[in-house]
């Protein structure tokens, strides 16, 4: 008697917006990654607990859901090349025919202006009893799925520009602190670190460069050279976080740019034993509705295994205004930045008097700016419950999560002195305020003795902590928000006053 199957929640795929080159080869081999579920939680419910003891609940909640996938893959010829049940990650590798028939699906090979790709269309199934434990199939379709948030500038093009270490003094990050014994994961979806570039660098900011580890994920790799935007990412985020918290370490782990590489890179860095994590930051993204339910649903948990062990994460929130870059005239937001477990990071440009942080403005120049906006997938979490919630700027959509929670400057024009592939640069995006914010996290936990692991009940409470900023928009024409009094869904929280951050987290009473 046949198996009933079932379609797995969350896995439908359009057609690729791609040119089709035919069948993808049945004999080639792939590798696929089976995230199973997990228990929900609301965020910032949670408490910090160890990774051992995370480990070990882990164990003996998904070990029989992991015996009877690794039974399905053995009926289907594939084969598990990786059990991991801290991550509740089963891998498995087989011919591409063997995969097509396990998942009920076809993959064909497509050609994008990023290279060829194989992908498919349509939902994906498997057997009753292994649906009711799978929270997602990722690896059969490889279409790039993010975009660095990022724009570079010649060196000579912004003369208000500055080095890392400059606008952390700016904010206030205090010299006592520096990070020491904590480390800070950094995710990238390509590129790679140049030793030269980071000792360059940190040279030119007087300071000693910090050890940089670099954590292949799957078939990623440090390949410092081959993607030139890709490298100027990497190097943005290594020297900004190294500057904020120079003796931190920074675990970078590279991964291929794919829902599958960017879940595993979370995976991997939040139960990283040798290298142990307490910050994360991340730079790449895309707006909400360009992914699958079942990839989105995966990261979310990802990012509640992060919050109990007691990692704080950091993510761009876009540099492609209200409209994250979309054309269909509608306001949306970057995810990952919108899950409401991570700290949605914004943009500003700032204005300086000598030393001294004069004032400061949304970013929004020259075509870009600050992503943020009101979530079309999350509901409004507990942390925000009390913010005053601007309706969407689309007409007739509920209300959801507001992003950012925070922001620092971004605008390419007052943005980050940088090394990238040995030459001089300056970059702004977004993609500077996370590392910058994971950075100082980095501090916090070093001050506070211990992970604060997720923080934005505390960030929520200490408005003293922030630079408010009140002036400036994120619209694309009429499509878009303004700033204000308080959060707004430009900047958040506003910019960080260094040292008030940091006191937030030993002082636990409300300030106003």
């Amino acid at each position: 008697m046949p198996t009933s199957r079932t379609t797995i929640q969350g896995s439908e795929r359009v057609v690729p917006d791609a040119a089709p080159l035919g069948p993808a080869d049945p004999d080639k081999t792939a590798v696929v990654s089976l995230y199973l579920k997990r228990a929900s939680a609301e965020p910032g419910s949670l408490p910090v607990r160890g990774q051992e003891a995370l480990r070990t609940e882990r164990e003996q909640g998904i070990s029989a859901a992991a015996d009877r996938i690794s039974a399905f893959a053995a009926e289907h010829h594939l084969k598990v090349v990786e059990r991991d049940l801290a991550r509740r990650l089963i891998r498995l590798s087989g011919k591409i025919s063997d995969l097509e028939t396990a998942f009920g699906t076809r993959l064909d090979l497509y050609q994008h202006d990023d290279g060829p790709f194989r992908g498919r269309s349509g939902p994906l199934t498997a057997p009753d009893d292994i649906v009711e434990a799978l929270e997602a199939v990722l690896g059969l379709d490889q279409r790039p799925i993010a975009t660095p948030k990022s724009i570079r500038l010649p060196a000579t093009a912004a003369a208000e520009a500055h080095l890392p270490n400059d606008v952390a003094r700016l904010y206030g990050f205090p010299t006592s602190g520096a990070g020491e014994g904590e480390c800070i994961a950094i995710i990238e979806l390509g590129g790679g670190v140049s030793d030269a570039d980071t000792a360059a660098a940190f040279k030119a900011m007087a300071l000693t460069p910090p050890r940089v580890i670099a954590v292949p994920v799957g078939d990623g790799a440090n390949q410092p050279g081959k993607d030139p935007d890709a490298d100027g990412e990497a190097a943005l985020d290594v020297q900004v976080a190294g500057a904020a918290a120079p003796k931190a370490r920074l675990a970078v782990y590279f991964a291929s740019n794919t829902d599958q590489g960017f879940v595993d890179a979370i995976t991997q860095a939040v139960h990283d034993a040798a290298n142990k994590p307490s910050v994360m930051s991340i730079s790449w993204g895309s707006a909400e509705d360009g992914w699958t339910g079942q990839a989105i649903t995966a990261m979310t948990s990802a990012f509640q295994d992060a919050a109990e062990a007691g990692v704080s994460v950091f993510a761009a929130s876009g540099d492609g205004l209200a409209t994250d870059s979309a054309s269909d005239g509608k306001a949306h937001v970057d995810f990952p930045a919108s899950s409401p477990w991570v700290v949605g990071c914004g943009g500003t440009r700032l204005q300086t008097n000598g030393a001294t942080l004069a004032s400061e403005t949304v970013w929004n120049s020259n075509g870009g700016g600050t992503g943020g906006g009101i979530s079309a997938l999350f509901p409004v979490p507990p942390y925000q419950a009390h913010v005053h919630l601007p309706a969407s700027a689309n007409k007739g959509a509920k209300s959801g999560r507001g992003v950012p929670d925070v922001s620092s400057d971004a605008d390419p024009d007052t943005g980050y002195r940088v090394i990238v592939d040995g030459q001089a640069q300056v970059i702004g995006g977004t993609s500077a305020a996370a590392p910058l914010w994971a950075g100082l996290f980095a501090l916090v936990n070093e001050a506070a003795g211990k992970s604060v692991g997720q923080p934005h009940a505390s960030l929520y409470s200490h408005a003293s902590a922030f630079n408010d900023v009140t002036a400036g928009n994120n619209k694309v024409g009429a499509v878009g928000y303004s700033a204000g009094p308080g959060w707004d869904a430009c900047t958040g929280l506003g910019t960080p006053r260094g040292q008030g951050v940091i006191a937030s987290f030993s002082d636990k009473s409300p300030t106003a």
